[in-house]
């Protein structure tokens, strides 16, 4: 690469020297240019959503999926007018479609800016507050477990021991007086 001129503040000629791959934006060499275009990249923020199926894990099933049966029904003997029964239903499964629409589209994006911001503060303190201190208290613990088996180990063992063989040569025997 050869370097280019450039003229300081002071108003001086200087050289500064070019790169010779360029930046990682835009390479100046064929080759690292084919190898920016081979990989594929991928992010995993703007990943492709399925607008068909909204609910791949299934975590809505049996909350709030409520249809017109499960909520209004009529017994035998009490029937409403037939005409009655489907303008009702039509208004319920109507009326709940769009008043959900308008629902997500007034509250829809906010709510998912609280709830972000809510699982992100979540994940913070999980990963840099909860899981540091449980594995600080697991060392600590570790520590004076250690402690601990010790003195019980070496207070504790004899005089059990001591206390076992003295009640070892006790003998009980049943006998049956008639």
């Amino acid at each position: 690469s050869r370097p280019r001129s450039l003229c300081s503040p002071q108003g001086f000629l200087y050289t500064a020297p070019v790169r010779e791959q360029g930046n990682i934006y835009k390479p100046n060499n064929k080759m690292m240019a084919d190898e920016l275009s081979e990989k594929a990249v991928h992010d995993v923020h703007t990943k492709e959503i399925d607008l068909v199926n909204r609910d791949p894990k299934h975590l809505n099933d049996d909350v709030v999926k409520i249809d017109f049966e499960d909520v209004i029904a009529e017994p035998e003997g009490t029937h409403s007018f037939d005409g009655i029964w489907k303008a009702s239903f039509t208004t319920f499964t109507v009326t709940k479609y769009w008043f959900y629409r308008l629902l997500s589209a007034i509250f829809g994006i906010p709510m998912a800016l609280i709830w972000g911001i809510y699982f992100a503060i979540l994940s913070f303190l999980h990963i840099w507050a909860v899981v540091p201190c449980i594995r600080s208290y697991l060392i600590e613990i570790q520590c004076i477990s250690r402690v601990y088996s010790i003195c019980i180990h070496t207070f504790c063992d004899p005089l059990f021991e001591a206390v076992g063989k003295m009640f070892s040569s006790i003998r009980f025997t049943v006998r049956k007086e008639i």
